[in-house]
């Protein structure tokens, strides 16, 4: 099998993983048909743009060549980050239009379920070997503990503590926790000692702080500027924050609670968002990210064809994508990674 990016494994394994999250859906069992009915509908109408539900199958092929045997935790990483999205839209007033015909309390059943519970019995089921199901479920719990510490601290933020730290801290939960969850729990699959488990658990950790700021330029770059109409600190924010240009920082202050409800005030935030000043120090912590996800990797080592994968899968995640403001000076613009 040819494979150039996680893409191609994704497509070679999209049938698979379909069929496995049927057979998790069956768990549910007979008399939970509506449940099972309502989880259905919440995962047909949730369809990701990047297939990230492989990076359990890639963590495991690196440590052994094989990738089937992972299949059931891609389905897992499907199901967590469906309830996640889901409560994201909740928080955000848009969960209406989030799941197709559930009404607002049904698909926040169907999430419960479907994010915490269905995981558990995935995990629990035959096709994972007995000896790891225990450390496999509490993985599973860990995971919605820090992802929901993350989130508590994204939803409390405010700029007197908004230090590129805090942020990062706050990132760690919301999408570390859940990377590495799969990650982790990839190798522990592969019988991988603690080890080289926590080894791991740092790539996912490290993947999903890229994967979060990736996340971040997307909003700026499709002009939603949700972060801004939610109020949310983005570690761009940060970075803008500690910029060391004069008024800078009083200016960001003072434009961020109007930005919630003005979309001039978000028009000139985003324009301080993207002095060139804040870019290059933008810039300069994501190469550290990526470089040290690259390390991470190179340290690991395993199966040639799927580590590859995993470097190109980090430097998806990880490009330079926001322009300066126009009328910049020239030659301020980041060099990109």
């Amino acid at each position: 099998m040819q494979l150039a990016s996680y893409m191609d494994l994704h497509r070679a394994l999209a049938a698979d993983i379909r069929a496995e999250r049927e057979a998790a859906l069956d768990l549910l069992g007979g008399p939970a048909a509506s449940v099972r009915a309502a989880v259905a509908e919440l995962l047909e109408h949730r369809t990701f743009t990047h297939p990230l539900g492989v990076l359990p199958v890639m963590a495991h092929a690196a440590e052994t060549g094989v990738p089937d045997p992972a299949v059931p935790l891609a389905v897992v990483s499907d199901l967590w980050w469906t309830a996640a999205c889901y409560l994201d839209d909740l928080a955000d007033g848009e969960a209406g239009s989030a799941a197709g015909s559930l009404d607002e309390s049904e698909a926040l059943l169907a999430t419960v379920v479907g994010g915490t519970m269905l995981p558990l019995l995935v995990v629990q089921s035959p096709r994972i070997p007995a000896a790891v199901r225990a450390p496999l479920c509490a993985e599973v719990v860990r995971c919605w503990i820090d992802a929901s510490e993350g989130q508590l601290r994204d939803l409390r933020a405010d700029l007197a503590g908004a230090t590129r730290q805090a942020v990062l801290a706050a990132y760690l939960g919301k999408s570390g926790a859940p990377f590495s969850m799969v990650t982790a729990m990839a190798a522990r699959l592969a019988g991988r000692d603690d080890e080289r488990v926590e080894l791991w658990r740092e790539f996912g950790n490290t993947f999903g702080i890229l994967w979060q700021l990736f996340n971040d330029q997307q909003d700026i770059l499709t002009g939603r500027n949700e972060d801004l109409a939610n109020g949310t600190v983005t570690y761009l924010l940060a970075c803008a924050l500690e910029s060391p240009a004069p008024g800078t920082a009083d200016r960001v202050r003072a434009l961020h609670p109007e930005a919630r409800r003005s979309p001039e005030a978000r028009a000139e935030l985003t324009s301080l968002l993207l002095a060139p000043e804040v870019l290059r120090s933008y810039e300069e912590d994501i190469i550290g990210f990526r470089d040290g996800a690259h390390g991470l990797l190179d340290k690991l080592g395993g199966d040639a064809v799927h580590r590859a994968l995993l470097h190109d899968l980090v430097d998806l995640a990880s490009p330079m994508l926001l322009p300066p403001r126009q009328g910049a000076a020239a030659g301020a613009a980041p060099t990109g990674p």
